[in-house]
């Protein structure tokens, strides 16, 4: 069984930078979105930036310009690095990935708090 493993958060200052990875357990499957979504404490958890498997991307507008999704289709692994960071970025950070083998896959990792100080 596939699993998500992420690594990385943590707290620090606004303005500062953070780098959020994720990596799927097996490196047989064929992933074809993988992306990072946000949950804050009282709102619905959105999505943050994704990036297929052929590599077009898409960020939510709150971070464009400042969060960039990488990600290396042989090792299914995906990144966030996350730069000039704010307050408002401050949420529990969780990877997703999808794909098709015969079934529809949605898969989630567990969960990476990030807090942004002021």
């Amino acid at each position: 069984q596939v699993q998500l493993v992420e690594s990385g958060g943590g707290l620090v200052q606004a303005g500062g930078s953070l780098r959020l990875s994720c990596a799927a357990s097996e490196t047989t499957v064929s992933i074809n979105f993988m992306g990072w979504y946000r949950q804050a404490p009282g709102k619905q958890r959105e999505l943050v930036a994704s990036m297929l498997r052929g590599g077009s991307t898409s960020y939510a507008d709150s971070v464009k310009g400042r969060f960039t999704i990488s990600r290396d289709n042989a090792k299914n692994t995906v990144d966030l690095q996350m730069n000039s960071l704010k307050p408002e970025d401050t949420a529990v950070y969780y990877c997703n990935a999808r794909w098709t083998d015969y079934v529809n896959y949605n898969l989630w990792g567990q969960g990476t708090q990030v807090t942004v100080s002021s």
